[in-house]
């Protein structure tokens, strides 16, 4: 196994997955809580944290898959943040025999048409490179981050957000493969226990993509009020008790 990881704490399997622009802290204030009652598993995605750089045909799910071979996880829950989540509607919708449980935490979708502001956004940030500086100001200037940009996180999100940063510039050419068809055509297969969580005040195309997921009656929602996009940060314990709850029912 060639991706960084951390295993916590006993009991039913719960594996972490972070977003982008970070790596595994974005659970900082997360894991440990779960980690009281349950095994938690953290760790690096492909291209971050302490994990190698991406090349050749990249296949995240095939990247979560091994991981939970590797550690003789037969079923865990699941949950993602961000293109976390995108990893993990994919997995749950491919292999939904490993999944006890699935809570996806402003997810990304495989197959959504993302908005032209949003196109334009990243855009804006890749003619920066490589001057890391600009950016990171760039990126976190974004309306997703305007709650954890001036809370008691953003020394953190700033050091996550570098080091990413870094790594990127750093990736060889690659290709990111997604399972066919994407799981926006597919989310009313999705039979695993699910729930949703976003932030009242992130980007407009994630709620946009909430509304898709909403489509399908089995999903519980949940909107946090006051929160952004980095609800693990700004909102641990909101996200956290309601994370535990939604296993305990």
């Amino acid at each position: 196994m060639d991706l960084y990881y951390e295993v916590k704490g006993n009991g039913h399997p719960v594996v972490l997955l972070h977003s982008g622009g970070a790596d595994m802290r974005d659970w900082t204030f997360v894991a440990p809580h779960l980690a009281s009652y349950y095994k938690v598993v953290t760790f690096d995605g492909r291209g971050a944290g302490n994990s190698p750089s991406p090349k050749g045909k990249v296949n995240y799910v095939d990247d979560l898959l091994s991981l939970l071979d590797y550690l003789d996880l037969d079923k865990a829950t699941i949950i993602g943040h961000s293109i976390g989540g995108q990893i993990a509607t994919e997995f749950a919708l491919n292999y939904p025999e490993r999944v006890s449980n699935l809570v996806l935490v402003a997810p990304a979708l495989s197959g959504f048409n993302y908005s032209q502001e949003f196109k334009a956004y990243m855009n804006w940030i890749n003619a920066a490179a490589p001057d890391i500086d600009k950016m990171i100001k760039r990126s976190l200037s974004a309306s997703l981050y305007s709650v954890v940009t001036t809370s008691s996180s953003r020394d953190l999100m700033m050091q996550m957000h570098r080091h990413y940063m870094e790594r990127i510039i750093q990736w060889p050419e690659f290709e990111m493969i997604w399972p066919q068809p994407p799981a926006i055509e597919r989310l009313e297969e999705l039979t695993v226990k699910t729930l949703f969580i976003i932030g009242e005040k992130d980007f407009p195309d994630n709620h946009r993509v909430a509304d898709y997921f909403l489509q399908n009656q089995n999903i519980r929602f949940v909107e946090i009020t006051g929160g952004d996009h980095m609800l693990t940060l700004t909102h641990p314990e909101e996200l956290y008790n309601n994370i535990i709850k939604f296993m305990e029912d």
